[in-house]
């Protein structure tokens, strides 16, 4: 470990630091779940922790009597430069992952070591690893496949950063590699191939074109669009090339199924090139009327929107289990080179928590 662990029933504020100190970029949250079973397991909870490979399950409470609520948080942070060590400068906490997510798992763990607030629920504390890489290797879902127990819940909160707003819903999302053929030939002589480049224009075309399709469900309005996020193509300066290729991300409405999503965006493509879908993570509703969301919403969050991005409240919502957004983090901050997140809002997260956990 960078630093020592600070002691139990640290503030939320040095929980925070201490998790940004532990390095966790995708694929490498071994140690930093390593020392969160280890931390969690003298909380006193209510069954022990049930692990697959870097993620783990902790049962908090249980036998209340009350409704069943999961608390989600990722360990994995997008690996990005940062000017110097975790540190706190005045209302900023800078560090890898310090609004997405380990702010929220930060209230996560404030939350099990203060046994005096602990819910009339039966909390459910989930840590997960590979949030932020291709939907099949996250570890949520093999845990919840794994433990069928960790999917009964009446709601499920995933901690995203959202600057303490509740964030409903989400939009789905699929990646394709689509590939416009052509013919080699030297680029003095372009005739006699055929630029594949050249040829992908009425794609780009179309694509620059097409306006975001929006929806409004349950009093939320989303938006679909499609962008081409990557490109490469030739062999040589003075060639024509034979391939270009794309990575189109086609963000889909929340009741759009995969199938009818992979659909629509080969029908956008047509014969012009080859379309391979690489990944595919599907849309959640915004589950707007459920009792408990409008519970957590009369513990005082920031706002409610759409949650116009795609997280792990669609693999929940999957199993029929409600879902939602909200977390102390600063969203915009999310990915950013020397990311922060603000002080205040990770106190004043942890308020709303308690506040909503104590309503039930």
């Amino acid at each position: 470990m960078p630093h020592d662990a600070p002691p139990l029933g640290a503030d939320v504020v040095s929980l925070t630091q201490w998790l940004c100190e532990v390095p966790s970029p995708t694929g490498e949250e071994r140690a930093l779940c390593d020392a969160l079973v280890e931390r969690t397991a003298r909380v006193g909870a209510a069954g022990s922790a049930v692990r697959l490979l870097s993620s783990f399950a902790l049962p908090l409470t249980r036998g209340t009597g009350g409704p069943r609520v999961a608390l989600v948080g990722h360990l994995d942070v997008v690996d990005t430069a940062h000017d110097g060590p975790p540190r706190i400068e005045g209302n900023r906490l800078y560090g890898a992952g310090a609004a997405d997510m380990k702010s929220g798992v930060a209230l996560m763990l404030a939350l099990a070591e203060d046994r005096a607030c602990w819910p009339k629920a039966d909390v459910t504390l989930i840590f997960y690893a590979r949030e932020e890489g291709p939907f099949d290797e996250n570890e949520l879902g093999p845990l919840l496949e794994q433990h069928p127990e960790l999917a009964r819940q009446d709601l499920a909160i995933c901690l995203e950063p959202s600057y303490g707003k509740l964030q409903l819903g989400c939009v789905g999302s699929l990646h394709a590699r689509v590939v416009v053929r052509g013919r080699t030939a030297h680029s003095a002589r372009p005739w006699q191939g055929e630029n594949a480049i050249q040829r992908a224009w009425t794609l780009l075309r179309d694509l620059d074109a097409r306006a975001p399709l929006e929806a409004t469900i349950d009093g939320m309005t989303y938006r679909s669009v499609v962008s081409a996020t990557m490109a490469s193509g030739g062999r040589g300066r003075n060639v024509i090339p034979d391939s270009f290729e794309l990575n189109l991300n086609y963000r889909f409405l929340p009741g759009t199924t995969i199938e009818q999503a992979e659909r629509d965006l080969r029908a956008l493509v047509g014969d012009r090139a080859e379309v391979e879908i690489t990944d595919r993570s599907p849309s959640a509703p915004p589950w707007r009327s459920h009792p408990l969301v409008g519970k957590l919403v009369e513990a005082g969050v920031h706002g409610v929107e759409p949650k116009q991005a795609w997280t792990d409240v669609a693999r929940f919502s999957a199993m029929g289990v409600p879902a939602v957004n909200w977390g102390p983090g600063d969203q915009d901050q999310a990915h950013q080179r020397n990311e922060h997140t603000s002080v205040s809002g990770l106190r004043d997260g942890l308020a709303i928590l308690k506040r909503f956990l104590a309503s039930l």
